[in-house]
């Protein structure tokens, strides 16, 4: 957007920002999508893959990404009904971008310093 104020953009534009933030500035669409680059998943897989995302948060999430055609979801039946998770060619597109993100990221974060080493504390001498 470069220096362009919001009061610049029509409605319509804003609201495709915030739609578009809804999409990829939550905390855990970046990481549902790319661990769905994996390939077809079932919840519990998607869990494991994320750690520390919750099974409720993991729904709704993956709820939202296919309201948007970025995740497809499948109902198996066979022996056991089950639910799998594939990403459809347009997730498929934003994995990539959000993958050259990352590389974005990583080659412009400066690394992080080194603790500093902690020194011995002497005790002074008695008399």
């Amino acid at each position: 957007m470069g220096g362009m104020k919001a009061s610049h953009l029509s409605l319509a534009e804003r609201a495709a920002y915030r739609s578009l933030e809804d999409v990829v500035g939550c905390k855990w669409s970046a990481a549902v999508v790319g661990a769905l680059r994996r390939g077809v998943c079932r919840p519990g897989k998607l869990e494991r893959y994320i750690p520390g995302i919750s099974t409720k948060i993991l729904t709704e999430r993956l709820r939202r990404l296919e309201a948007y055609g970025l995740v497809r979801r499948e109902d198996r039946s066979g022996a056991v009904l089950h639910v799998e998770y594939r990403l459809t060619p347009t997730g498929e597109r934003l994995g990539g971008i959000i993958e050259q993100l990352h590389a974005l990221q990583a080659e412009h974060t400066p690394p992080v310093p080194a603790a500093p080493a902690r020194r011995a504390v002497r005790k002074p001498a008695s008399s």
